[in-house]
């Protein structure tokens, strides 16, 4: 079984960006999933994952922030 280009660059973004947002926000990387999980972080990734790998990493660790934030996650 083989995976298409589109799933295959989303995962490589995700497990990017998830221990980029764990070293921003100094987490360790299961705790950041948690965090971004319970606080809509990650569904909010799994949506816009496309755009938010055509920003700056600065930008898109913002972006998840701000999400959390606003459902109530506060670092």
């Amino acid at each position: 079984m083989t995976i298409d280009k589109e799933t295959s660059d989303k995962i490589a973004f995700i497990a990017f960006i998830i221990p980029q947002f764990a070293a921003a926000y100094k987490m360790n990387v299961q705790k950041a999933y948690r965090y971004l999980k319970q606080y809509g972080g990650l569904d909010f990734l799994f949506e816009h994952w496309w755009t938010l790998h055509t920003e700056d990493t600065y930008w898109s660790l913002r972006s998840l922030y701000n999400i959390c934030y606003q459902n109530g996650g506060l670092k």
